[in-house]
């Protein structure tokens, strides 16, 4: 498909085409949520932490005897029923995270790229960068392509300049095209990708990339046979 690159002054200079095996596939809503999912639970602490009866300081007394008073009977002051007592079933630090197949993860990302290309929510622009590392300079610059949105800016590479100066803007999100994350990507209105970057996405998330991602897996796996 053919895409319009815009300036940073947001005129049209001139056309891109863009691979349909990376923008033009069939949304899979179902990966999509998958993706969105696993990177949410890795992102999880789980350093919530609770005592049960066994780990709540206090005696182990009987707070009165057995039978004769009337009352329901008590082992010790601890129990789970009283207050101040152990919580029942509480939870306890643990690992939420767990991996995603990477066939599957690629996926999930080319049916993102997809939608916003589909819902034309996906704007190129000229590579430009932020020689002074200012917020105002890069924030006068997206006016031109957003209005305070939800914003997410594909970068061709780490450029410290525009992540520095865009450290500040709280409705910006920039990913670099080799590292996207799917749960930022998906809930972006606007996503702003670089031209060089959208060059890079063709190869990086191309057909002929992931046979080969393929091949060296399977390598890998006849290698841990042997």
């Amino acid at each position: 498909m053919n895409r319009t690159v815009y300036s940073i002054d947001g005129k049209e200079l001139r056309s891109i085409e863009l691979d349909d095996a990376v923008f033009g596939l069939p949304i899979n809503e179902d990966v999509i949520w998958y993706a969105i999912n696993n990177e949410l639970a890795n992102k999880r602490q789980g350093t919530a932490s609770t005592k049960g009866r066994g780990e709540v300081h206090g005696s182990n007394a009987k707070p009165y005897k057995q039978k004769g008073t009337g009352r329901a009977r008590r082992g010790d002051k601890k129990s789970p029923i009283l207050v101040g007592g152990g919580t029942v079933f509480g939870p306890k630090p643990r690992d939420f995270s767990y991996s995603m197949p990477k066939k599957a993860k690629r996926l999930a990302i080319k049916s993102i790229l997809s939608l916003k290309a589909q819902n034309n929510t996906l704007k190129i622009v000229e590579d430009f960068s932020i020689a002074s590392r200012k917020t105002k300079d890069l924030a006068g610059l997206l006016k031109n392509f957003s209005s305070g949105e939800r914003t997410v800016l594909i970068l061709k590479d780490d450029d410290s300049s525009v992540k520095r100066a865009a450290a500040n803007i709280p409705w910006l999100t920039f990913l670099s095209y080799n590292r996207l994350r799917a749960h930022d990507l998906f809930y972006g209105r606007q996503v702003l990708l670089l031209e060089t970057a959208a060059k890079n996405l063709n190869t990086f998330y191309g057909p002929e990339t992931g046979r080969a991602l393929l091949d060296s897996a399977s390598a890998d796996q006849q290698e841990a046979g042997e």
